[in-house]
């Protein structure tokens, strides 16, 4: 069993940063692709930023140039570093991981709520 617990989340004002932790923790051989996904009130669930195992990155549209994904595999953590917010960034915000661990799943975390201010 793999679990995903997120911490990060809060209110800041528009301009502020935040950073969001992803911990992974249960029988785990490999995370193979980290990814932060958001959920606005009313609006379909979106991809926000992806990390490989091979440190590929890849971000939304939206975000480019704000927020940036890492890893500590030491850890099995990852994060989402998010800069000069909007307050069209606010939601919660999901982490989601690809594990090899007996067999080869996707997890979610429970979600944690980011709320920014104008």
């Amino acid at each position: 069993q793999v679990q995903l617990v997120e911490s990060g989340g809060g209110l800041v004002q528009a301009g502020g940063s935040l950073r969001l932790s992803c911990a992974a923790s249960g029988i785990i051989f490999s995370i193979n692709i980290m990814q932060w996904y958001r959920q606005a009130p009313g609006k379909q669930r979106e991809l926000v930023a992806t990390i490989t195992s091979g440190d590929s990155t890849n971000y939304a549209d939206s975000v480019k140039g704000r927020f940036t994904i890492s890893r500590d595999n030491a850890k099995k953590t990852w994060y989402l570093q998010m800069d000069s917010l909007k307050p069209e960034d606010t939601a919660v915000y999901y982490c989601k991981a690809n594990v090899r661990s007996i067999g080869v799943s996707n997890y979610w975390g429970q979600g944690t709520q980011v709320t920014v201010s104008s």
